[in-house]
């Protein structure tokens, strides 16, 4: 994955016009160090202040699975409603420590209560709706593997989910291009992901691993941030013509392009048309019919030369060419992951892995300095 570099600047392409500033395929612009830092707190009221974090990745701990012992924990309350509360006053709080730009995702399974699923996960997701948030995605961990359940009226649950909320519906920092890069092949990445649990000697019932945790790093945690203004850094990806020539489909497209002398302009036309050119494809775009007029028209010349290899266009390699930048002139610092539920740590070191920096809160660790049960508020996750 091509890492913000050190000082040639060009002019975005239109097409990410509204990235801040320029694009920057490097400067002289100097690069904070990392940080690890541990703080003994309650995830309700984590003691930061505004911009702190650029990013909340936990894991907190599940309805009725596991009393630690731990006075004001959460995850013992009376009622499925009582522990949705307690999270969504978590993420109020947090709120106030993210910038707009900034997401929260909680990974977070299901209980089972007088012998009904008590669909907790779907309740956070209304609650948090409720509560102004936007549900942006459900992510489904499978795992190959899962906690002994003697249960034998019903099938073993083997998935959890990681549920991805932001404060606005635009503009949250998301780089589905190196994402789709490390995890994907360079294709759509899926809301889908398969890994495998770690074998792990803590008293955790089922440690997270650090693969997940970077996953979301890569999604939607900056590698730099302007110290000045606090802007991220996001990269800048173009479309480009080149279609896999290994597919038949994608070959024949661009020997009829060439055949008909198809410019670049063209190729753009047909990929602001995108799928929605014909049919029913017209209602599953949002934007169809509000090309220009000379758009249109380009896409109407493509259209007639390539015949059914129309589409093969739309589905062209984005390449990377640079990263955005504010015009600060100052350092930038690294992206700051938060773990408001600590636990053992993983959130923390797949942070310092992935060249971010990171916070842990948890409430054991207030615990131990006073001399209570170990491990305390933060729940069956590491």
């Amino acid at each position: 994955m091509p890492k913000p570099a050190m000082t040639s600047h060009r002019s975005p392409s239109p097409t990410n016009s509204g990235l801040a500033s320029e694009n920057v395929d490097g400067d002289e612009r100097c690069l904070l160090p990392t940080f690890t830092k541990k703080i003994a707190g309650d995830a309700r009221h984590v003691p930061l202040n505004a911009a702190e974090a650029d990013v909340v990745i936990t894991s907190p701990p599940y309805w009725l699975k596991r009393d630690y012992g731990v006075e004001g924990q959460i995850g013992q309350e009376a009622t499925a409603e009582g522990f949705v509360g307690s999270l969504v006053d978590c993420m109020e709080n947090w709120k106030a420590i993210l910038p707009k730009w900034g997401s929260v995702f909680i990974n977070i399974g299901d209980t089972y209560h007088k012998g009904s699923l008590a669909n907790t996960p779907g309740r956070l997701e209304f609650a948090a709706h409720n509560a102004g948030w936007t549900v942006r995605n459900r992510i489904i961990w499978v795992k190959d593997a899962g906690m002994p359940d003697p249960a034998k009226d019903r099938l073993k649950s083997r998935h959890e989910y990681i549920i991805h909320f932001t404060q606005q519906r635009r503009d949250y920092y998301y780089d589905q291009y190196g994402y789709a890069e490390k995890y994907g092949n360079g294709t759509g990445p899926s809301d889908v992901w398969q890994i495998g649990l770690r074998r792990n000697v803590s008293d955790h019932l089922a440690p997270y691993p650090e693969e997940l945790v970077d996953r979301i790093i890569t999604l939607a945690c900056p590698e730099q941030v302007c110290v000045h203004c606090g802007k991220p850094r996001r990269r800048i990806v173009e479309r480009t013509a080149e279609l896999d020539p290994s597919r038949p489909q994608a070959k024949r497209a661009m020997e009829l392009a060439k055949q008909h002398g198809l410019t670049d302009a063209h190729i753009a036309a047909i990929q602001a048309t995108g799928i929605s050119d014909a049919g029913k494809a017209m209602k599953t775009q949002t934007g169809t019919g509000r090309n220009s007029a000379s758009v249109r028209k380009l896409a109407a010349e493509a259209k007639l030369a390539l015949g059914g290899y129309f589409r093969e266009f739309t589905f062209a390699k984005r390449r990377a060419v640079g990263w955005s930048d504010c015009g600060c002139k100052g350092p930038f610092r690294p992206g700051i992951v938060l773990d408001p539920f600590m636990g053992t740590g993983t959130t923390l070191r797949a942070a310092a892995s992935a060249g971010r920096s990171a916070i842990g809160v948890d409430l054991a660790l207030e615990s131990d300095s006073k001399g209570s049960k170990r491990r305390g508020g933060r729940g069956k996750k590491a």
